[in-house]
């Protein structure tokens, strides 16, 4: 078996929500760990057309993945409900 090397470490701070969310998903999709599934969903989000510009000045405080409502390069709104 091939062993994959993965030296960078990238670290998230979620809200109690956020966190619930992503297990929720995680467990829904037999995934065998938060990070596999946080790959998993940045690869998706990679591979998906349209995509968020940030405002100058925006903050990372202003990326939740709860409740988002923000324009995606297309001007159209990505909002979830």
């Amino acid at each position: 078996m091939v062993e994959l090397e993965r030296p960078q470490r990238l670290q998230i701070m979620l809200t109690d929500e956020e966190l619930a969310a992503l297990e929720n998903w995680r467990f829904e999709k037999r995934m065998p760990s938060r990070s596999a599934a946080v790959r998993e969903l940045l690869r998706r989000g990679l591979a998906s057309d349209g995509f968020l510009t940030a405002d100058l000045g925006a903050k990372s405080q202003d990326f939740g993945v709860i409740s988002l409502d923000r324009k995606v390069a297309d001007g159209s709104s990505d909002s979830k409900p």
